[in-house]
């Protein structure tokens, strides 16, 4: 006999399939909202580096590396064309002021200055002769006015003579007359030899200096010329080490040609580049230091180029104390550049995030340590170690400062 069956309910009868949807709608609904909220991601905490923002002493300075140089180098130039003869010192050689470096000759040189001494003999032989010259016609110049000044004495005499006699009626006047006319004449021609005589003491004074400086004229250039001479030995004209002569033996040189280098190396400077950025904030005179067997040597700079190359210009500073031990040309060091005074600021160490971020925005820790979030934060100055929080942050914050690359876009860090 047949049993009637009870229709099911449709909800019982599809019960799994309803489960499933509702799971499936669940799902849906934790995805959008998922998606909706900010991105997580979690980490381990041992992972990162975590710094903490501190109020402290904020130095902004430059870190570069610079290359320790000579104090002074110095260009050694052929003064005179010739070839090397013969290099006396070698490269490598601590010279003082005055040490022969090498020599050179020149033939047509030594034969031209023989030349110019051959014709200042002359000068100075026709000189001497012109200055005898002038000297016998002073004499007799002087001869002949004792001469005529005895003769005028004597015929004075006569024609007092002959005033007395005309006085006693011995003689006539036209004797006297003759007497006076004589004596007139001898006066006015002794008077006129007095005046040669003058004016030829003072000819002879004139003509004797022009003469004597004409010849220390052709004296001083004969001497020049002369040191022409010396100059075919190079010598070093300061203390310092040779560092190179670039000529050899039997190689034609020109006068200014580049023959050498010397180098002052008893103190040094130390040379650096820095980049355009900071052209405005360096001058001659701020102070900087470089570390040296863990002991901060001072310097300072002394010397700007303001010349930009490659977006970088030089910058040379010198040690204000001593020179560290075992110092050679060619070594390098760290050099800190102070840009101005140890100030009160709010700082956290230098990281990655930076070059993440860009500096907009870090990753902030909560105080149970169990997560971080995004916070906008403003930076200021930065140095090697350091950047200047100017905005976003507080004294105590901790803060994510490098393991960026692995975050993706992720808004919200949780911590493991």
């Amino acid at each position: 006999m047949d049993v009637i069956l009870k229709k099911k309910h449709p909800v019982i009868r599809f019960k799994y399939y309803i489960a499933g949807g509702v799971v499936f709608i669940a799902f849906l609904v934790y995805v959008i909202v998922a998606s909706a909220g900010p991105r997580r991601l979690r980490y381990e905490i041992d992972k990162l580096t975590i710094a903490e923002v501190q109020k402290g002493k904020f130095l902004e300075y430059l870190d570069v590396e610079g290359t320790v140089q000579p104090i002074l180098t110095v260009k050694l130039n052929a003064l005179e064309s010739g070839t090397v003869l013969r290099i006396i010192a070698d490269e490598g050689n601590m010279l003082a002021p005055g040490d022969t470096i090498l020599i050179l000759q020149n033939p047509d040189l030594v034969r031209s200055i023989g030349d110019e001494r051959d014709e200042l003999e002359k000068k100075r032989i026709t000189f001497s002769e012109r200055e005898i010259q002038m000297q016998r016609r002073t004499s007799e110049l002087k001869r002949k006015t004792i001469e005529t000044a005895y003769n005028l004495r004597r015929i004075g005499k006569q024609y007092e003579l002959s005033k007395a006699e005309f006085g006693m009626g011995a003689s006539s006047r036209a004797q006297l007359e003759l007497a006076e006319e004589e004596f007139n004449f001898n006066s006015a021609n002794t008077a006129m030899l007095l005046e040669e005589l003058q004016h030829d003491s003072l000819m002879n004074v004139i003509q004797t200096s022009l003469m004597q400086n004409d010849f220390q004229r052709e004296k001083r250039r004969f001497e020049r010329s002369r040191e022409r001479l010396d100059h075919l030995t190079v010598r070093s004209p300061i203390a310092g080490q040779l560092s190179f002569v670039n000529v050899i033996p039997g190689e034609r040189v020109s006068a200014g040609n580049s023959i050498g280098e010397l180098k002052v190396i008893d103190r040094f400077k130390i040379n650096t580049r820095v980049s355009e950025y900071y052209i405005d904030r360096i001058t001659t005179g701020l102070s900087a230091t470089i570390v040296h067997q863990n002991r901060k040597l001072p310097l300072r700079i002394t010397k700007i180029n303001p010349e930009v190359r490659d977006r970088n210009f030089a910058v040379d500073l010198v040690l204000l104390d001593e020179i560290p031990e075992n110092t050679r040309i060619g070594m390098t060091y760290r050099i800190q550049i102070e840009l101005g005074q140890p100030e009160e600021a709010l700082v956290i160490p230098r990281g990655s995030f930076f070059q993440a971020t860009g500096g907009q925005w870090i990753f902030r820790i909560n105080e149970t340590s169990d997560k971080a979030t995004r916070v906008n934060i403003t930076i200021g100055r930065q140095n090697p170690q350091q950047y200047e929080i100017l905005d976003g942050l507080k004294p105590g914050d901790r803060v994510i400062v490098s393991g960026y690359d692995n975050f993706g876009d992720a808004a919200e860090i949780v911590l493991k």
